[in-house]
């Protein structure tokens, strides 16, 4: 494998994109494998950086990482040296099987840059306190990537040559194939359920409004929800509004083990600070607290705060942005 590249690995078109725009802090030609949902996006792919982009159209009855070993013999190939994986249930599952046919470990990665020519993920240990950075010796890096860990570039870098053409190419599959898996034999999927919960990207939001147990009942979250329509801003939560409450879905819960996120403008109201929230916030651009007590540790991260009761604050925000 004398050519190295960055190959990007997604299921989700929003998560290939976002990968493949952040890849060329790596300094290598960018390539991607596109699965499932995401190979629509091929084009899309090819326009944001992408030199050769594979699409496999994986079989409803087969799962997907039966797929690791075609993968594999593409990398190998077509020449390796990073592997880029979203952070997906099934990007996982690949991400270890890919990593495994190289006689290396996949990492996670919240972030990524490049050190002495190779790679050096950092993720969090101690609950969101620290950050462990470990640099990659293996030829191969596997990386499992989490939303929002990678800086977009300002400029994209498809095969390294501006005048060669990006591709994209079919894998051709069937049920047969991938379950010949030596991960999958004998399996094959016969239903499929859709998961109950809301849909919704918090880390594509440049505006977040954040609610947390300051607020004393559930409708009263309107009030937040009110602030965040004038704003143009999503609506999420603390661990606590999701886990203990049973207010907001989980896909709203911001912190160490939910969404991380960098929008533009954070409003955390009601919420105490406690680091484990804070570090799912704290590459936002700005963040105004509202809290009514004056020592709480959010004023600490925040760049503005208000000291005061949310309920007499969020009515006179809301009407004066709505002015």
């Amino acid at each position: 494998m004398s050519e190295r590249n960055t190959w990007v690995i997604a299921n989700q078109s929003a998560a290939a994109l976002e990968l493949i725009a952040g890849a060329p802090i790596l300094g290598m030609p960018i390539n991607a494998v596109l699965m499932g949902e995401a190979c629509a996006s091929a084009q899309d792919a090819l326009d944001a950086g992408a030199g050769v982009v594979l699409t496999a159209d994986i079989p409803t009855d087969a799962l997907m990482e039966g797929l690791a070993p075609r993968i594999v013999q593409e990398l190998e190939a077509k020449g390796v040296g990073t592997v880029l994986v979203q952070a997906s249930v099934e990007g996982r599952l690949l991400a270890g099987l890919i990593a495994s046919a190289f006689a290396t470990s996949a990492l996670n990665a919240s972030e990524l840059e490049l050190v002495d020519g190779s790679a050096l993920a950092g993720y969090l240990v101690f609950g969101g306190t620290a950050v462990c950075k470990r640099k990659v010796a293996s030829e191969v890096a596997v990386l499992v990537v989490g939303a929002g860990a990678l800086p977009a570039a300002e400029t994209a870098s498809a095969s390294g040559d501006p005048d060669v053409p990006g591709v994209i190419e079919p894998l051709d599959l069937d049920s047969a194939s991938l379950s010949a898996s030596p991960t999958t034999k004998g399996l094959r999927i016969i239903s499929t359920v859709a998961r109950e919960g809301e849909t919704v990207d918090l880390v594509a939001a440049t505006r977040v409004v954040g609610v947390g147990r300051g607020f004393g009942a559930q409708e009263d979250l309107a009030l937040a929800q009110n602030l965040a329509q004038a704003l143009g801003a999503e609506v999420a939560c603390s661990r606590p509004i999701t886990e203990s409450e049973g207010w907001m879905a989980k896909e709203r819960y911001v912190g160490v083990s939910g969404a991380v996120i960098k929008p533009d403008l954070y409003v955390a109201v009601g919420i105490s600070g406690q680091v484990q929230h804070m570090v799912g916030v704290s590459g936002a651009k700005t963040i105004v607290a509202i809290n009514k007590d004056k020592n709480a540790p959010v004023f600490k991260h925040a760049d503005y705060g208000i000291v005061g009761d949310l309920y007499e604050v969020l009515p006179a925000l809301s009407a004066a942005l709505s002015a």
